[in-house]
């Protein structure tokens, strides 16, 4: 039995453990995992409230009704019209700031996301080649822009090899490919059909406004195998955090690991991409974001994921509601993502100060 302090009561080391008290080693992923249930919930709400936005306006009252099953002209407006959109966005920006979180853990730096690093772009290479080469389909551009997102990662992963993957080679290896694809995709372009290349540039500004059932069932199970990978690679991702060396120290392949989180975070990228065209600057923001919000040391990837699709959701409220004429949601995100970086960069060479 603990020996009773003078002044009575238990030991301190005893009082930590009394009902009401957790220790201190618990307390931040209680406040994390509160955080996650804050953000789920407020991405909940907001997918209520854009139900219920639009040219026939619904209260939620009714955009619940109609979600439970009940007749009438909201059921038809909610469940086959507006709904697929919306959860669209979440599903679609889940797999953007989950992909974001694997390749900011694996550079170790913020700037470490698909669009930055040129996957994202290599994918929309390979669906300007399907439509420009006359195969357009949804299928066929989806395939495209999937083997072009790999092509890329594996250019790139073999282009910034030596003796190993370093988190600032990749970046730099990447930025130039991104570039070099920018290039690529402006010639063929140029080289295409007018009709054809309005398409393609259309299709490349990133937009929701097609996604219906037939595109969102498909796209949603290849999304949810790949989130079962990726929970699958949660802990050898976050060994690698600790650096090559601790990683193999607890008898993890490195390199083996890194490329399976590679071509994961790829192909999340890349089936995102196949269905809506190239979204940027979502898997860049929604991980740091995260990581603000649940104070974690590393990047959290289920709240990561949750950031991912709240984020894609109000910049898709903001593309259809808020602005003038509706636009696509890829011009709202690069206008969000573009003040997002410059604020980066601004807090980054402050601290470096």
């Amino acid at each position: 039995m603990s020996a009773v302090r003078p002044g009575g009561g238990p030991p301190a080391r005893d009082r930590a453990l009394l009902p009401g008290r957790l220790p201190g080693r618990l307390r931040p992923r209680g406040r994390r995992a509160v955080a996650t249930a804050v953000v789920a919930l407020v991405a909940v709400v907001v997918a209520l409230v854009a139900l219920g936005l639009g040219d026939y306006p619904l209260s939620p009252a009714q955009v619940l009704q109609a979600l439970l099953g009940g007749d009438g002209p909201g059921s038809v407006i909610v469940v086959q019209w507006r709904l697929p959109r919306v959860l669209a966005a979440l599903v679609f920006g889940a797999a953007l700031g989950a992909s974001g979180a694997v390749f900011q853990s694996l550079t170790r730096n913020p700037l470490g996301s698909p669009d930055v690093i040129g996957f994202s772009t290599g994918a929309y290479t390979g669906a300007i080649v399907v439509i420009v080469s006359g195969a357009a389909s949804a299928v066929g551009t989806a395939a495209g822009a999937l083997v072009g997102g790999l092509v890329t990662a594996l250019v790139v992963y073999l282009l910034a090899w030596r003796r190993g993957v370093h988190g600032l080679r990749l970046i730099v290896v990447g930025i130039a490919v991104t570039a070099l694809l920018h290039s690529v995709n402006s010639w063929l372009l140029l080289r295409a059909q007018a009709e054809v290349a309005l398409s393609a540039s259309f299709w490349g500004a990133g937009s929701l406004a097609l996604v219906g059932w037939s595109q969102l069932v498909p796209a949603a199970a290849l999304l949810a195998v790949l989130a079962v990978v990726v929970a699958g690679l949660a802990r050898p991702l976050r060994q690698l955090e600790l650096g090559d060396d601790a990683a193999r120290a607890h008898g993890l392949r490195a390199e083996g690991s890194r490329l399976a989180l590679v071509v994961v975070g790829v192909a999340l990228t890349a089936v995102v991409t196949a269905s809506t065209g190239p979204i940027v600057f979502v898997a860049l923001a929604a991980p740091q974001l995260a990581r603000r919000v649940v104070r974690s040391a590393g990047v959290p990837l289920l709240a990561a994921a949750l950031v991912g699709g709240l984020l894609l959701l109000v910049a898709d409220v903001v593309a259809q509601h808020v602005t003038t004429t509706p636009v696509p949601v890829g011009l709202v995100t690069l206008v969000i993502g573009g003040a997002y970086l410059v604020s980066l960069l601004v807090a980054e060479s402050r601290r470096t100060r």
